[in-house]
């Protein structure tokens, strides 16, 4: 008899013991993938570590440096209801609302449930008199509980992989809004440089308007020839041409700006640039303790991180799941049954699953975070040497537009020099208002590349500030040169005496 009893045991042990052996040996042959792809020593190339936390510091007002209250007051506006940056902020709140979630999926959820059934009981059917035959009333009135074990700390992975993509979440609205600035920036340059070139064309104008009177002039008097004549009445459409040129490049910046700021597109037709400004002093070389908190840089970075957070989860996955589950109330056939102290239920249920046999489902899963990881990784690599270059590119350009800035102010003070001799000459009488004339033309050409060369200078800034995620640390404005006074000066009056 007790030899029965043992093979009877030994046979009911076998099944759970295989079972337990199938767990194990699953368990132990977790693969030990890796990734391929590293990330670089962001430090060999210059470039500091970042602290979590700076993902959320707001924008850097780096436009306010320049001290202009209408640029100030079109970036408030832009940054306020921008499309771009909306779209930014929607896709935030929803990797917000995911991590909240995963957070609250790893606590102890209780849920309570009142059921009532109306069920009438065949007659021959498994249930005995007096149910068969019946038509009763039954009830259920409990709380229910259930608890995921993380002993593998997969849910902990998840939620750290949100945490990730949240904060790269983070670092594209403040993407968003730097290269929403930036386009505002450029445009309201660009509207600059339009008006004062405009207003340099329209001197010239005047200027070849007085240049051909002066030519009929002399026409009629025999000292010069319908040469000369058709030579001063072609310089007038020209001139015309590049004003009209220079209207509709006005327009279209208006119109872009407008549209930047949620405008219709002719609501800013009185705007003009009532300034002159110069370039803020720029680095010489890469602000290294910046360049890691622009915001790609920062959104690549955390993105990688969370894909290696989702690779622990994967890997977690090999590992079994434990499940609490409970509940306890009452439970009746009769209502009027149900809430007495007899019809108390409760039950303790702990679970343990581990899927043995998944035609490789999760090693393919693994497989494919870790290509998810590498392709975060490998982005991460070409964000940090683009931003690398894009700020060495930028300090150089800005380096080299300040050199021929130089020469264009040597130039621009000859032609000037010449000029004012050439009205000396005329007003003591050794000289003809022709000559005047003439060198003034060359003053206007100094006076269109002045405000060319100062687009540029400004235009290279303004690129070297995005390339930096808008942490360009700047002095305050100086103030304009003597060959900008006289550059706005020329433009504004258009005086000849």
């Amino acid at each position: 008899m007790s030899d029965r009893f043992s093979r009877l045991r030994r046979a009911c042990l076998l099944p759970f013991s295989a079972l337990t052996l199938a767990a194990l040996t699953a368990c132990s042959t977790h693969p030990e993938l890796q990734a391929d792809v590293q990330a670089l020593d962001a430090g060999k190339l210059g470039v500091q570590p970042v602290q979590a936390k700076e993902a959320s510091e707001p924008l850097p007002a780096w436009w306010e440096a320049y001290g202009d209250p209408q640029l100030n007051a079109l970036m408030k506006q832009a940054l306020a209801g921008n499309p771009t940056v909306q779209v930014a902020q929607a896709r935030l709140r929803r990797v917000e609302a995911m991590e909240a979630a995963s957070r609250g999926a790893d606590q102890p959820q209780v849920q309570a449930s009142a059921e009532i059934d109306r069920q009438h009981f065949s007659r021959h059917g498994r249930y005995p008199p007096p149910l068969a035959g019946a038509s009763i009333t039954s009830g259920t009135l409990q709380l229910q509980g259930k608890w995921e074990l993380d002993l593998f700390g997969r849910q902990r992975a998840e939620i750290e992989a949100l945490v990730g993509q949240k904060r790269a979440a983070q670092a594209d609205l403040q993407a968003a809004r730097m290269v929403l600035s930036w386009n505002v920036a450029r445009a309201y340059l660009a509207l600059g440089r339009a008006q004062f070139q405009r207003e340099i064309s329209e001197r010239t104008l005047a200027q070849r308007e007085e240049m051909l009177g002066l030519i009929r002039q002399r026409v009629q008097a025999g000292l010069d020839t319908n040469v000369e004549l058709k030579q001063g009445e072609g310089a007038l459409p020209e001139a015309r041409t590049q004003i009209e040129a220079w209207d509709d490049e006005m327009t279209r910046m208006r119109h872009a700006l407008a549209m930047l700021t949620g405008q219709a597109p002719d609501a800013l037709t009185q705007l003009r640039i009532k300034d002159v400004v110069e370039p803020l002093p720029s680095p010489e070389h890469i602000p290294v303790d910046v360049l890691a908190r622009r915001p790609d840089v920062m959104a690549a970075l955390w993105r990688a991180q969370a894909a290696g957070h989702q690779v622990d989860a994967a890997r977690a996955m090999f590992y079994p799941n434990v499940d609490l589950v409970s509940y306890a109330g009452y439970n009746a056939i009769g209502l009027e049954q149900l809430i007495k102290p007899t019809s108390w239920q409760w039950g303790l249920m702990p679970a343990i699953h581990l899927p043995l046999f998944d035609g490789q489902q999760r090693v393919a899963n693994l497989q494919g975070k870790l290509a998810e990881q590498d392709l975060a990784l490998a982005s991460y690599n070409q964000t940090i040497l683009q931003a690398v270059q894009e700020v060495a590119d930028q300090i150089s350009t800005t380096q080299s537009v300040a050199r021929q800035r130089q020469d264009q102010r040597l130039a621009q003070k000859s032609v000037e020099a010449a000029y004012e001799l050439a009205v000396a000459r005329y007003k003591a009488g050794l000289g003809n208002y022709l000559t005047v004339l003439s060198v003034e033309s060359a003053v206007l050409t100094q006076r269109h590349k002045a405000i060319d060369l100062l687009t540029q200078a400004l235009d290279a800034q303004l690129n070297l500030i995005r390339a930096l995620g808008g942490q360009l640390q700047t002095a305050a404005p100086q103030a304009p040169t003597a060959s900008t006074d006289n550059t706005k000066a020329g433009l504004l009056a258009g005086d000849r005496s």
